[in-house]
């Protein structure tokens, strides 16, 4: 029988998991916390369920959504809006940044003269999630030349520059060259103000969420808890667990690789997370069909949600989260090149049969829920 380490315990790891318990291989998944599911695991807080930040099901692509569909069963989240905060307007607007709200805006004559100006392939154009847009990406020269380019520069300071910079923790944020995934679908949107268009919007109907998808990883593969990898060789696969030297035929990674190569080519660079949770009580905070809400200008947050938009969970109260970007914990890595190139010189380090995915996995902010299901189905099928 052959042999699988894998390396985290989020939804890559546990549908790789599965899929290979499911072929006959003999699966191990070692996971330094005390719960499989990261991120994307539901907790309850006085009843109400909740994950790290929202965690919605994003995806253009039916296959992936369907097979998840069938483990976690979803709903449609078509009516999801978001909304942005501009402190300096004393107003919130719709996210993508729409036409109709221009009017509204103190600059608006300024803002409407600006996108006269704009190339229509920038300030048009439809983006697929992840994928972006490569002849932009060519000629926009970074992250903010791509936006001024797509808004102009009133639109752009009053959504994008001050917000990107705190979410980021940069002083510059031009420094950002990996940037046409950025908008969300359209760069200004006209018609609905529902956030997506073209995607699929989705979110498990189970009052846990995704957690099934955890609870049946512990009951069918060994899963080693609370645990690191000690030491491992990227190209024998031979590994030593809690002191005991084990080999592999196949390794799956999803965590960060420095981590588990002692930094031996550098320290990734990566943006945390403080989140704070609050029970109000009142029966919704945010508007009909408003998951949550940008803050773009000074304050310390980025972003509030409202659990029970996602989950549907019934009650005359509310969960809501504040996140802030922080130090804390190793959740979005940087899109700079110099960061990059330290990823490359790890994933370079990889031998046959050892593979690596996911945003953490591969250092890339591009990689979303649908992604990471993707990737491990496809190195799935390849062994």
């Amino acid at each position: 029988m052959k042999k699988v380490l894998i390396i985290g315990g989020g939804i890559g790891g546990c549908i790789s998991a599965l899929e290979l318990e499911k072929k006959g291989w003999d699966v191990t998944l070692v996971d330094a916390a005390k719960e499989l599911g990261a991120g994307l695991r539901t907790r309850f807080i006085g009843g109400h369920p909740y994950t790290f930040g929202p965690r919605h099901f994003l995806t253009h692509n039916t296959e992936v959504y369907e097979y998840l569909d069938s483990i976690v069963p979803l709903r449609r989240c078509a009516e999801h809006q978001f909304l942005s905060y501009i402190e300096q307007d004393r107003n919130f607007y719709s996210y993508p940044i729409h036409f109709d709200d221009i009017p509204r805006m103190p600059e608006a004559l300024q803002i409407e003269k600006e996108l006269e100006g704009l190339e229509a392939r920038f300030r048009d154009n439809e983006y697929r999630l992840t994928q972006g847009d490569a002849t932009n990406g060519i000629t926009a020269s970074d992250y903010k030349d791509f936006w001024i380019k797509s808004i102009g520069p009133t639109l752009y300071e009053k959504f994008i520059g001050t917000y990107s910079r705190k979410m980021w923790q940069l002083e510059d944020e031009s420094i950002i060259d990996d940037f046409t995934w950025s908008p969300k679908g359209v760069a200004i949107k006209r018609g609905q103000r529902a956030g997506w268009d073209t995607a699929i919007s989705a979110y498990p109907i189970a009052a846990d969420g995704y957690n099934k998808i955890f609870d049946l990883t512990l009951s069918k593969v060994k899963c080693v808890m609370g645990e690191r990898i000690s030491s491992i060789d990227p190209i024998t696969k031979k590994t030593v667990i809690r002191g005991e030297k084990l080999h592999f035929d196949v390794v799956i990674n999803t965590v960060p690789l420095d981590d588990i190569f002692e930094n031996c080519h550098g320290r990734l660079n990566f943006v945390g997370r403080d989140i704070q949770y609050i029970v109000l009580p009142i029966k919704n905070a945010l508007p009909e069909d408003v998951y949550f809400t940008y803050y773009c200008g000074g304050e310390k947050y980025t972003r509030v949600t409202e659990y029970k938009k996602f989950t549907k969970h019934n009650s005359e109260q509310t969960l809501i989260s504040i996140e802030s970007p922080s130090s804390n914990g190793r959740y979005y890595p940087l899109p700079v090149a110099s960061q990059r190139e330290i990823a490359k010189k790890y994933l370079g380090m990889l031998g046959d049969g050892f593979y690596s995915i996911g945003r953490l996995g591969l250092y890339n902010y591009r990689y979303d829920i649908d992604d990471v299901v993707e990737q491990s189905l496809e190195v799935v099928r390849s062994v």
